[in-house]
């Protein structure tokens, strides 16, 4: 179908149609709606290149996600892509494996060639990436920097609320396995931590760093069970599920001797057993308002006001955490 078959169709000039699809704001709400309905009646979709030029735009946006792997990434990225294609936009994925030279090398590499950037947990310095938003339009998940969007998630309450769950069963000997360096994330977790550690009168360890990786988990698992703790609070889910295969390696069970708790609530945590008690982000509404913001900015449209959105998490008890072992219960309450 063409152009001039949907204009004939709906009565109106190809021009109008043109300007529906490039310049929407300039044609009137009902004559937007008519010729809209009857695109999709005749499956009409305008060439990409046509309506790129005809908008002076690329027609596409990237993003920058530190694991391609990753499982909440993944969940970030997909909602990204249905968000971006509903407004009739293709999406470049990269990622950076967790490394922020890296990480500024691609974002650097698809800035001119994109209408804007959506960068995941970005890890580069903050002189780098105020360079960047002076170049193009860019969006930033779960980090902060003064005059660039950003959709950050506050896990703060929820680690605190982790950690109480893990107390009212019994635990004092608590370690929290830290994630990667310079992370914003790791930082809010590690702090929510903290505090409940410290509102509850036990020490704070942590161990790490750690990349967010299953072989991170399966590496710390060693540590923490010479550490003597009885429960573990990892920095994502991946660290938590290989703690747990690790320590399954080795004859330890979960709950019965350690109990595991993870941070994201990826899928990871319904398919390893025993399932896993973890703090649920809300990975896909973050991509959903994160590209939403950056829309917006393409168009030109104020995202001043809401310019940094902060989503709530929430504790999600299953079946990798439970009461303290009974003889480390029992030494702590003083018996023989």
């Amino acid at each position: 179908m063409s152009i001039r078959d949907v204009a004939a169709r709906a009565g109106v000039s190809p021009a109008t149609v043109s300007r529906v699809f490039t310049q929407p704001d300039a044609v009137a709400v009902g004559t937007r709606q008519r010729v809209m309905a009857v695109a999709e009646e005749m499956r009409y979709t305008p060439h990409p290149v046509a309506r790129s030029l005809a908008r002076g735009r690329t027609g596409t946006i990237g993003i920058v996600v530190p694991d391609i792997a990753n499982a909440f990434s993944a969940v970030i990225t997909k909602a990204v892509q249905q968000e971006a294609r509903r407004d009739g936009y293709a999406l470049f994925v990269s990622g950076s494996d967790e490394l922020a030279d890296d990480e500024e090398r691609w974002a650097r590499a698809l800035a001119p060639q994109v209408d804007g950037l959506l960068l995941v947990s970005p890890l580069m310095p903050d002189d780098a990436l105020r360079e960047l938003a002076a170049t193009v339009p860019v969006v930033l998940t779960n980090r902060l920097i003064d005059g660039i969007p950003a959709v950050v998630t506050d896990a703060t309450d929820a680690v605190g609320h982790a950690v109480e769950h893990l107390h009212a069963l019994g635990h004092r000997r608590i370690v929290y396995l830290a994630g990667p360096p310079g992370s914003y994330s790791n930082e809010i977790r590690l702090s929510g931590y903290r505090e409940a550690c410290g509102r509850l009168g036990m020490d704070a360890a942590a161990l790490g760093p750690f990349n967010a990786r299953f072989s991170a988990g399966v590496r710390a698992a060693d540590l923490l069970l010479a550490s003597g703790a009885t429960a573990v609070l990892a920095y994502n889910d991946e660290v938590a599920v290989g703690v747990v295969n690790r320590l399954s390696d080795r004859g330890v069970r979960v709950p019965h001797d350690i109990s595991v708790v993870g941070v994201d609530d990826t899928s990871l945590a319904e398919m390893v057993t025993p399932r896993l008690t973890t703090v649920r982000l809300p990975a896909a509404a973050v991509g959903r308002e994160a590209v939403r913001l950056l829309l917006d900015a393409i168009a030109g449209r104020d995202v001043e006001e809401r310019s940094l959105l902060a989503l709530p998490a929430e504790l999600i008890i299953r079946a990798s955490s439970g009461p303290v072992p009974a003889t480390v219960g029992e030494r702590a309450a003083g018996a023989p």
